[in-house]
């Protein structure tokens, strides 16, 4: 199912973003309180300096595979929808339509609203906050982010450059008093070899897995990037290999002022290491600079998941309204407008905490099938021009597919409860694709 002759009349998105632009999208996006907070339950799994600098190494080049893999797929389609139109070419429009379904529903929308709240609860740090306060700060940012994506992708870029920026000074600086001021009394920790480690590397390797996560951001907006057969690769591939450097340097720098032992038990590591090496003042940047993160990757699925929802729309798998161009602001603005509604509805229901139990579920599976998918389009079509390769193909797509697969089976295993049911909102999707097929 394709567009309808209605969609077809109407005006496509333009394209508008550059490299930089790209870059702020995927580093944006993915940059978010993760780094300040995971890094205790890493250490909590692994005991020594060199193992959990390796778990960070590798689970970013897994990361970075991931991304390649998106790289190849947008070169080769570089429509708006992302992962959506890949699926959709690859198995069949069932299986984009869950996938556009689950994103709506759980994972995209989820994700808006749980930063809009973590956004809350920092700002309470500065202001006294009450818990109807929390959710209104909540709902407001989600409004203004919703504002600004409505009137135009570049407003959105804008803003996405903007607090980008601010949150890698933020780091750096944070990064930089640990490396100058800071100081690690205890002694330093060295393990040797165990063949137990490798599961407790494994259960650390899922935690930073999730603090990666955002990379598929970029793809949802393919459509709206200049000269996409090159900007795509290389945006995906500088803008997480910003990240990947970030996470390591920022882990070194707990690792000089604290012990692994010391990390593990502090539940903000950001916070400890800075009250350690800038004293009180520290807390202050440490939380200053997760605000800056959470409204930067909040910007980013509000500036790219509508246009999953825009795409859906145009194949007439949701109401026209929602793939309609905006005249003057050449925005999916009913798609966009649909994500603030749905997100601020989380917040106010509260609904977001159960969602975020299914989201990594979900979003891991949709992951798995869709970097699944270079190795199946090289053995049916390997003569479609791809302007960009993944390499190492087909080693390297295997290696991620094993370990996303590996992650939902896992979850099934030790929390079947959140699993079963994220699995049943993604199986909800397949008698409402066929209600809506059979109605148009």
């Amino acid at each position: 199912m394709r567009y309808s002759a209605v969609m077809a009349a109407q005006p496509d998105l333009h394209r508008q973003l550059g490299l930089l632009d790209g870059v702020a999208v995927v580093a944006g996006t993915i940059i978010g309180a993760g780094i300040f907070l995971v890094p205790n339950l890493v250490a909590q799994r692994l005991p020594s300096d060199g193992w959990i600098l390796a778990v960070w190494i590798f689970s970013g080049l897994l990361s970075f595979f991931g991304a390649l893999a998106c790289a190849e797929l947008g070169a080769m389609m570089p429509s708006t929808g992302g992962h959506y139109v890949w699926l959709r070419e690859i198995y069949g429009p069932l299986a984009a339509f869950v996938c556009g379904w689950t994103n709506f529903v759980v994972i995209m929308s989820g994700a808006v609203a749980w930063l809009a709240v973590s956004f809350a609860v920092y700002l309470g740090y500065f202001l006294p906050m009450s818990p109807a306060t929390t959710r209104l700060s909540a709902v407001a940012l989600i409004a203004v982010l919703t504002a600004v994506n409505y009137r135009g992708v570049q407003a959105g870029a804008a803003v996405q450059k903007f607090f980008t920026l601010l949150k890698v000074l933020g780091l750096a600086v944070l990064i930089g008093a640990a490396f100058l001021f800071g100081n690690r009394e205890a002694a330093d920790s060295t393990a040797s070899f165990d063949p137990a480690m490798l599961s407790q590397f494994g259960a650390a390797m899922i935690a930073c897995l999730l603090t990666y996560d955002g990379w598929i951001a970029l793809a949802m907006v393919a459509g709206e990037v200049r000269e996409p057969q090159r900007t795509l690769p290389r945006a995906l591939a500088l803008g997480l290999g910003l990240c990947v450097a970030i996470y390591l340097l920022a882990n070194a720098a707990y690792l000089h002022v604290l012990s692994p032992a010391e990390i593990a038990a502090a539940p903000r590591v950001g916070a400890a290491a800075a009250e350690r090496s800038l004293g009180s003042a520290g807390a202050a940047l440490v939380s200053g600079t997760i605000l800056l993160s959470i409204i930067g990757g909040a910007n980013g699925w509000m500036l790219t998941a509508p246009r999953l929802y825009f795409a859906q729309a145009r194949d007439g798998l949701l109401f026209d309204r929602f793939a309609r161009v905006h005249p003057r602001f050449g925005t999916p603005a009913q798609a966009v407008l649909l994500q603030g509604v749905w997100a601020a509805a989380l917040v106010l229901t509260g609904s977001y905490t159960a969602l975020a139990a299914y989201a990594m579920f979900a979003a891991w599976l949709f992951y798995g099938l869709t970097v699944l998918g270079v190795v199946i389009l090289r053995r049916r079509d390997p003569d479609r021009p791809r302007p960009f390769r993944l390499w190492g193909s087909p080693i390297t797509p295997l290696l991620f597919c094993a370990v996303a697969f590996g992650f939902v089976i896992n979850t099934l295993i030790t929390t079947p409860g959140p699993a079963l049911a994220g699995a049943g909102l993604i199986a909800a999707g397949i008698p409402i694709y066929y209600l809506r097929k059979k109605w148009r």
